[in-house]
């Protein structure tokens, strides 16, 4: 039951768990447009813009919504794009299996913010991967994967 001394556990998970998450995912959409050749930004956040810092810009409302802009691939195609729309659930889950390895190695503790913040890794890996579009200019990165690898359609990513 949720009672007055989980608030502070909800807040924590909510401005700060769940926002390293998807930034961690965006990071990795990001990082996979690095590594074949690309340009790559990140928008961390909706609203006013606070921080801008090269190709990361933070919005003030930091923990609803990131997504990144890449273009400029030195290798273009049908894989390299569709490792690009994988790369934040590959991120993910590589950030469950590194945070699970140190604590069976015991050199992090059990914690709230390793189990919410691989709960947390898990659900966006789940989601992201369901092929489905969710508007016209908006799809899962698994329904981004499936256009590109069977029709080669390119979307913009928007995590």
């Amino acid at each position: 039951m949720f009672g007055l001394q989980d608030i502070v556990k909800f807040f924590w998970s909510f401005l700060i768990v769940f926002p390293a998450v998807s930034v961690l995912h965006v990071l990795g959409h990001s990082v996979m447009a690095v590594l074949f050749g690309g340009k790559s930004s990140l928008e961390i956040g909706m609203g006013k813009k606070l921080l801008k810092i090269g190709p990361v810009q933070i919005r003030s409302v930091y923990f609803m919504d990131s997504f990144c802009k890449y273009g400029d691939l030195k290798y273009d195609n049908r894989f390299t794009n569709a490792m690009i729309y994988a790369g934040g659930s590959l991120f993910n889950l590589a950030s469950i299996f590194i945070v699970n390895l140190l604590i069976i190695k015991d050199i992090i503790p059990e914690n709230i913010f390793f189990y919410q913040f691989v709960y947390f890794s898990t659900y966006y890996v789940f989601f992201a991967l369901i092929p489905v579009r969710y508007s016209e200019n908006h799809l899962s990165d698994g329904m981004a994967i499936y256009k590109v690898l069977r029709y080669g359609e390119k979307y913009e990513i928007n995590n």
